[in-house]
């Protein structure tokens, strides 16, 4: 009897079986189908425990996915997202980049049509005249050119410390390279010009310039170097006592006695209780190159007294009320000091350097004791776009070849 009732047994555990699949599936029960196969028997034996967590996702109510699909969401999800303000300056970047070689055909096409119209007029003027019609041109145009070209070379030096490079985030780096850029194009076009040199230039900033800023190679007139502002200000006088350091015209017409050993060096820091009065003849004046929204206190002046050298703060406080902070961004140093090197006054340097929305006025001698933090830049003025500071630098390449600009070693 036993043994007549255990098949029916058997056949009835699998007809239960078959017919729980037939109406929630293989995936839901978690049952192995039986094949013959030796083959796939043994890969099927093999599944268990991917058809257990299949069931578990299903009966939780999660969408399955493949593990390949998984990774990939992971690495979509772990890439940087860029934001739309980036993406177009990126795209605007590479339209930049690649219309490089257009621009330069047109500078090239630019310089032989004023060629070919320089020589038509000599060709007239030798018809209408001869040899000294040619002459008298050709003096004519010396003499336009001498009164273009204005800038004069002082022995006096401007330093901009390069050394706070990792006090400083990227966009903090990149207000800094526009500020340089402008101090060069404003050393080079001024009256009367300084010697310029960055120091500490081996970091960030100097990759940021290395591989956005590139023409800055083409500068002249200038010193780049990556050690600091002691061994900077050790070149300056050696360029400043040289055969072509400058001369003593304009506003150095007076110091004509001046001796190079009476130069000093002085780093410009509103932490100082001194106040620069006047620019001298073979001195060194050291700006801090550094944007920090005035977080670091102090941190340009500790760097100067721990070197030795005599510190001091333009008088802003003394001949401008300002209806905003006072803070000064490094090209405005640099631009109020060559301005007083053409007016004499500060007051006057002052008002044509500060912008607008800075709300200065003038006021009388009698002033308050206020600072400028000529390193930082709490209020940054408009910053310009790449396209703008790749063309300025451009531009003044350019001008620095047809004047002959050359105060020290190219770059």
């Amino acid at each position: 009897m036993d043994e007549e009732e255990r098949p029916r047994k058997v056949a009835k555990l699998e007809h239960s079986e078959a017919s729980i699949e037939t109406e929630l599936g293989p995936a839901m029960t978690g049952a192995v189908p039986i094949v013959d196969e030796p083959s796939q028997a043994t890969s099927s034996n093999a599944q268990p425990e991917q058809s257990q967590l299949t069931l578990s996702n299903e009966t939780s109510g999660l969408p399955i996915q493949s593990s390949e699909g998984t990774a990939q969401e992971n690495d979509q999800d772990s890439a940087p997202k860029l934001s739309k303000n980036q993406l177009r300056k990126l795209r605007k970047r590479e339209l930049w980049e690649a219309g490089r070689e257009q621009r330069k055909e047109k500078r090239k096409e630019q310089m032989a049509r004023k060629k070919e119209r320089r020589q038509r007029m000599v060709d007239e003027a030798r018809e209408a005249g001869g040899e000294e019609a040619v002459q008298a041109l050709r003096k004519q145009w010396e003499t336009t050119r001498s009164k273009s070209k204005r800038s004069t070379l002082l022995p006096l030096s401007i330093v901009i410390d390069c050394g706070y490079d990792d006090l400083m985030n990227p966009h903090e780096r990149i207000s800094l390279a526009g500020q340089l850029t402008r101090s060069y194009s404003e050393n080079s076009r001024a009256m009367w010009r300084s010697h310029l040199m960055f120091s500490s230039f081996n970091k960030q900033l100097k990759e940021r310039f290395d591989n956005v800023l590139s023409p800055y190679r083409n500068w002249k007139g200038i010193r780049i170097i990556q050690e600091d502002f002691v061994h900077a200000a050790e070149i300056a006088k050696e360029q400043m006592t040289s055969p072509k350091g400058g001369k003593l015209v304009g506003p150095f017409a007076d110091e004509a006695d001046a001796k190079p050993e009476d130069g000093e060096v002085i780093y410009l820091s509103s932490d100082s209780d001194n106040v620069l009065t006047e620019l001298k003849p073979y001195c060194t004046y050291i700006i801090g190159g550094l944007v920090d929204k005035n977080r670091h206190k102090a941190v340009c002046y500790k760097s100067a007294v721990s070197k030795g050298l005599k510190t001091a703060k333009l008088p802003i406080g003394d001949y401008i009320q300002m209806t905003s902070r006072q803070v000064l961004t490094t090209n405005h140093v640099v631009d109020i000091m060559l301005k007083w090197l053409e007016l004499g006054d500060w007051g006057e340097a002052f008002m044509q350097v500060l912008p607008p929305r800075k709300g200065g006025k003038l006021k009388g001698q009698q002033g308050s004791d206020g600072a400028v933090d000529e390193a930082s830049d709490d209020e940054p003025e408009a910053e310009q776009t790449l396209e703008e500071i790749a063309n300025q630098m451009e531009a003044d390449a350019e001008i620095d070849d047809e004047n002959g600009h050359n105060s020290g070693p190219d770059l």
